[in-house]
Order: C-alpha cells, then structure tokens, then sequence
C-alpha cells in the first residue's frame, strides 16, 4: 500500500531537516571526534578536537588530504566504495583505542558521495566493559597462540636420545644427516624405540625448525576422520562438519614438518591422496573448490614391516618409494645393551621430580638384571618398569629385589646369576620362566599389567580410589580392569 505524503504537514521537512542537524551536533558535540569525506576518500570536514588527536594544530592542515594520511587505519575509504555503514569498530591509535561509527553520505539519488565518522568513545562509558572484554580476550589470543606455537615446536634434540653404543651413535648420525635435507624421512623400529622423538630432533635441526611441527597418530584417528584430519573441510561439507570449516595438519603444517606416525595402518584409499599431494604439493579440503599449497616436509614412522604390507597388497608400492628416501632404523634396546645404564638414570632423574622429589640410585644387582632382560617394549617399557619400582620402593636406593616382580623372562642363567638380594620366589619364577615356551605379545603385555595393578593394589591395602590417584588411572577403569583381570580386592 502507497503511503500518502499529501496529508503531511508543511513544516514536515523543515522538521527533518533540523532532526538532522540535531542529530549530527549532538554526535559532535558528545564524542571524542568527528570528520567527513569526499566520495575520494579525501578530508573536507573535522572537528578541532579530532585533528588535535591526530597531531594537526589547525583543522585546515587535514583539509584535502587522504584518510589514511590524516587517521592511520581509517576504514572511511572502505565505507565510500561499497556504500555499506560501519555501525560499531573498534579504532587502534598511538593513545588507547576509539570505538567509532562510519557512516556513507548519499544524494537525491542513492549515490554514495562521501561519509562522516564519529569516534565515540569518551564520551561513552558504558562500553567501558566492552574494552575490558576486548582487552581480556586479546591477552588471551596471544597467549594460546604463543601455547600452539610452542606446542607444535620440536621438544626433543639429540641429545635426548641417549646413548653412546655404535648403534645408537649411528643412528644419531644418520638422523643428523637427514636433517640437513629437506627429503622424506621414513624412520623404522619397534615400539618404544624413539621415532618419535627422533622425528622431533630431526625437525629442531632442520631449517624448518621455526615453523609447526605437527603429529598425525594414522592409528589413532577413525578411518573415516582421516581425510579430514589430514585435508581439512569446507562448512557444511558433512554432517557435522564445523560451521567455520575445519584447517587440515597439512595447511597447519605449511613450511614445517608434519610426522606422520604408525603411516603403515593408513588406508589404502588415503595413501593415493596422499601420494598426489606429495607430488604436487597441493589439495583440495573436503568439500571445496579452494586450491591450498602445502610446502610440507614429511618423517613417516611405523612399527609394521612395510615391505610385507606392500607384498600383501595393504600399502601401495608407489608411496613406499616415495617415502622411502631417507631410511633410518631405531634399534632394539636390546641391540644397545651399553646404553641400558644411562637410559635408566636418566629416567630416574625425570621419575624423581614427578614422583617424590628423592634422588634414586640403582645397585649393581639391579643393574645386572635390568642388562640381563630383553626388553621386548624397548625404552618405553624400560621407563615402565622403573616407574613402577620407584612407586613401590620404600628406599631410593633401588636393587634387584624391587625389580625382579616386574622384569619378563631373562635371556639365560648365564646372562644373569640372581644375587642374594632377590627372593626365592622371585629367582624361582625367573629360572622357570626360561624354560617356558615365548610368550605373545599380548599375553606378555595382558600379564605386565595384571601384576602391575596387583602391586599398586597391594601396596594401597585394597583401596581402588587411592590405587587410582596413585597411578594415574581413571578409578572407573581401574575398575574395569579389576573386573577383567579377575583379581580379588
């Protein structure tokens, strides 16, 4: 329906027009500052205060200038190209910031002709917690930004991978050697030997030290998750998908390293992508059109033997080559037997400011037996083990007696004769553990920690909560466990 203008008053814009100019003295004349622009985005208009702000004595010395060379940051030109007001901003200047309102001017005929902006922020108090929020929450961007970089940066040297036996000496070398290229690494070994820390020291001496290293667990992540895990997603690209979208590790990972742990349980229909984007160093996220560069490094490691898994058809021939360029093996700890002493007092060390603060020694019988094991969980098990002791101990100073309830099988009475120090029972399970046909993995793993939660049980008399907080279990799992094991409490 057609509004009827003919039953206005005749003093209708002689009303508008001083609502208007009432308006615009009143924002004058309360705000901080106010200026007007040309449809050039050049200054005809600003108001003494203002121009003292930005430096100008005279108004007339801004006249005629651009924006941008009267007001750094000024968004005026922005507000006269597109036509579009700017309600609410927020103003960075030398002094505290100014929360301003841009507005366009337009003729007769809705052509944008120029704007006027108003800084607000003096004279509005109530936005006093606004800038309180925006403060808080800019202190707190730069520090979780500071806490991702730093989380995405190598925590190992190689330094960290101690021992000086030839096998760990070579691999160092090695290690050294790849990071001075920028090739794929492909680091291979059993569990707990260290890849993972020697990815991050080969990152840390590489010239992409100062960019992201970041970790994909491929055994860790649902295959279905992994494309985007890896590629990232546009919005809505999926039921689920992140309204903002979701960023992949490789654009994460742009002009770093990305590590690629457990590589041999990736799916095959991931290894041909991934594969192309190792070739053309480019992708497209899930459910986009949108061309991402990623100059990436990659290290891949994995406990599976690669070669059978591409002889069984489980991993694809092509990115086995790509990938293994640079190869390093992490031996056994059972191949650097030298190392085992500084090994265990280097975790000692680390046990004693996590656990009680006291200083651990070990005895040359605990020594004998720890060299005397073959440590089928290599260091991590090494660490296990002295963990658990360190929890047990009633004393610091640690011998074979507090070990041998934790050790597996030993290699043979030759490789270790049980000092006096151990029990009976202890010495008795040992010798009969070497007649005892091999035991599988699991099993062996399934037993460890059968026994290991019986010796926290024992030692907290029973009590599944105290057990719980003292070895850093969830006390419905323990509970669980408790259940499947079938122990008595």
């Amino acid at each position: 329906m057609m509004n009827d203008w003919s039953g206005l008053p005749a003093t209708y814009s002689d009303v508008l027009r001083r609502a208007m100019d009432s308006l615009f003295r009143t924002f004058e004349n309360f705000s901080e500052g106010t200026f007007i622009v040309d449809a050039d985005a050049r200054v005809v208009w600003i108001n003494k205060r203002y121009a003292a702000r930005f430096g100008f004595s005279d108004p007339q010395q801004a006249i005629g200038r651009d924006c941008e060379a009267v007001i750094p940051n000024s968004l005026m030109r922005e507000v006269v190209m597109t036509g579009k007001p700017i309600l609410l901003d927020i103003l960075e200047t030398d002094r505290e910031p100014l929360v301003v309102t841009r507005l366009p001017l337009k003729d007769d005929v809705g052509k944008t002709v120029g704007a006027v902006g108003f800084a607000l922020f003096d004279e509005m108090k109530a936005l006093t917690p606004l800038f309180s929020h925006y403060s808080r929450v800019q202190q707190e961007l730069i520090a979780t930004r500071q806490s991702l970089a730093q989380a995405r940066r190598a925590k190992y040297t190689f330094a960290s991978f101690v021992g000086t036996s030839a096998a760990s000496l070579e691999v160092k070398r090695q290690a050294r050697r790849a990071s001075q290229v920028d090739s794929p690494v492909l680091l291979l070994g059993e569990t707990g030997t260290g890849k993972e820390l020697l990815a991050h020291a080969i990152h840390g001496a590489s010239a992409r030290a100062t960019k992201p290293l970041v970790t994909v667990n491929v055994a860790a992540i649902p295959d279905a998750l992994l494309e985007v895990e890896f590629f990232g997603a546009a919005a809505g690209a999926y039921t689920g998908a992140d309204r903002k979208g979701r960023v992949g590790k490789f654009e994460l990972a742009d002009g770093g390293t990305l590590f690629l742990d457990e590589i041999g349980d990736m799916p095959l229909p991931l290894q041909g992508k991934l594969l192309r984007v190792l070739q053309d160093r480019e992708f497209e996220p899930l459910g986009s059109n949108r061309i991402v560069r990623a100059d990436v490094r990659i290290i891949a490691a994995t406990s599976a033997d690669l070669p059978a898994l591409v002889a069984e058809g489980r991993f694809r021939p092509d990115l086995f080559y790509r990938l293994n360029v640079l190869t390093i093996h992490a031996p056994p700890l059972r191949e650097r037997q030298t190392d085992i002493e500084a090994l265990a007092y280097t975790i000692l060390e680390d046990l004693s400011t996590q656990v009680r603060g006291g200083h651990f020694e070990l005895q040359d019988d605990a020594l004998r037996l720890l060299c005397a094991y073959d440590w089928p969980g290599n260091v991590r098990e090494l660490r296990n083990t002295l963990e658990r002791a360190v929890m047990l101990s009633d004393s610091e100073r640690i011998d074979a007696r507090a070990l041998a309830p934790f050790i597996g099988p030993l290699r043979g009475k030759a490789a270790f004769e049980p000092p006096a120090s151990v029990s009976a029972e202890a010495t008795a399970a040992t010798a009969a553990s070497n007649d005892a046909p091999p035991q599988q993995w699991a099993d062996a793993m399934a037993a460890f920690e059968k026994r290991f939660i019986c010796d926290a049980l024992r030692a907290c008399n029973g009590r599944v909560t105290e057990a719980a907080t003292r070895i850093g279990m969830g006390r419905a799992t323990l509970y669980k466990k408790i259940a499947a094991y079938g122990i008595d409490v």
